[in-house]
């Protein structure tokens, strides 16, 4: 079951994300968006909105930087490995905490305002709910990780990611003897990488670069005016009348 979650699923899990993006980008374009509730509720949103997407995106970041870095790469530029865990363990907790409260503040308002609960489908509601989840597992594998501030558990990360993409077979068993919490958190993290076509998670890909190089001036098509017979004066009070 280790390999079968470790060394296959992730495989599984990229390729249905890959593929199930570019089929519904190509077959649906016009579902390919975040729908936005902001006129119903608009201070909560803002707050929320902002707390979440910038925790969200450091703790991704970080996430992309660290495990998919070779180790190598560290080493020659004199970074610890102790160093790199603590980093992690202090921006990673704070980002992952202001992620989970402004998601959180998402959630109570999708759950409990009647008008935007009524815009709201199931995929919207339970990608979120995962999202939160995976933030607290998150946030949990913090105190694991405060046992081993020697960064040597964190290179057992790395090598199981790298191992993924350079197609080790031997990859699933970098992370054998780690915590469960951890283990649960990669699960659950492969599993939104599966949900991901099929939830708004796609406007994610959604980067605005022909933004940047479209004309200065936007063409607006004019509305034509339809021209009307002239009234004599009398005829325009009666009418106003």
């Amino acid at each position: 079951m280790h390999n079968i979650l470790f060394g296959v699923y992730p495989y599984i899990a990229l390729t249905v994300l890959l593929v199930g993006s570019i089929a519904r980008y190509e077959r649906d374009p016009f579902t390919w968006k975040s729908g936005s509730s902001q006129l119903l509720r608009r201070r909560q949103l803002r707050i929320g909105s902002v707390l979440f997407h910038v925790g969200v995106l450091i703790v991704f970041a970080g996430h992309f930087v660290g495990l998919l870095t070779p180790i190598w790469i560290f080493d020659a530029m004199k970074i610890g490995h102790g160093f790199k865990q603590v980093m992690a363990v202090a921006v990673g907790g704070v980002a992952g905490v202001m992620a989970l409260i402004g998601g959180l503040i998402l959630l109570h308002r999708r759950l409990l305002d009647p008008r935007v609960r009524a815009t709201s489908s199931f995929a919207d509601t339970a990608i979120l709910l995962l999202l939160m989840a995976q933030l607290a597992l998150g946030l949990g594998t913090i105190f694991v990780s405060l046992q081993h501030l020697d960064g040597h558990e964190m290179t057992k990360f790395m090598a199981w990611a790298l191992g993924i993409f350079t197609f080790d077979s031997a990859a699933a068993g970098y992370i054998a003897d780690v915590h469960l919490l951890f283990k649960i958190h990669l699960v659950l993290g492969l599993t939104i990488f599966v949900l991901f076509p099929f939830t708004r998670l796609v406007h994610m890909l959604s980067a605005p670069v022909r933004f940047m190089f479209r004309p200065g001036f936007q063409i607006v098509r004019s509305r034509r005016r339809q021209r009307l017979p002239k009234r004599s004066r009398t005829q325009q009070t009666t009418a106003a009348e």
